[in-house]
């Protein structure tokens, strides 16, 4: 079961689209009760962008990562200036592919580690071209 490809974009935030927050946040409990509504503008790419430079968005094509939470169709925060570390979830280009997996660094070697237990470790050998493109930082669900 091979990954299918990941389709770059790159946010435009020249355009902010500023949508509203509700200021006291939203309970997830019993409700309390209502004081006045108060509201402020947000934008989404305000909140999840660091970096603009180095911020990408790419979607998730496939069923490797379900376990950490990205389905197939899932938007992809990625930050390529963020320092790749053991556990981190990261964008690969390995072997002139790219793939999104869950970095164990070990000793000898790095594995790149799917979420589905119906996909098996990529063990990156000497002879293997992995380049880590980016971190994952923040995954947009459709609900």
């Amino acid at each position: 079961m091979k990954d299918k490809k990941l389709f770059f974009f790159h946010p435009n935030l020249n355009v902010k689209k500023q949508i509203h927050l509700a200021h006291e946040g939203i309970s997830a409990g019993f409700p309390s009760p209502a004081d006045d509504f108060k509201e402020l503008r947000i934008s989404i790419d305000q909140e999840v962008v660091r970096n603009e430079e180095a911020t990408f968005y790419a979607r998730v094509s496939g069923e490797s990562m379900q376990g950490a939470g990205l389905d197939d169709g899932d938007l992809l925060v990625i930050d390529r200036s963020i320092e790749p570390q053991d556990n981190k979830i990261a964008v690969c280009f390995i072997d002139g592919s790219f793939t999104v997996k869950r970095l164990k660094v070990d000793v000898e070697c790095i594995y790149l580690m799917p979420e589905n237990k119906n996909y098996k470790p990529i063990k990156v050998s000497e002879g293997d071209e992995l380049l880590i493109w980016g971190i994952v930082t923040y995954v947009i669900k459709k609900v």
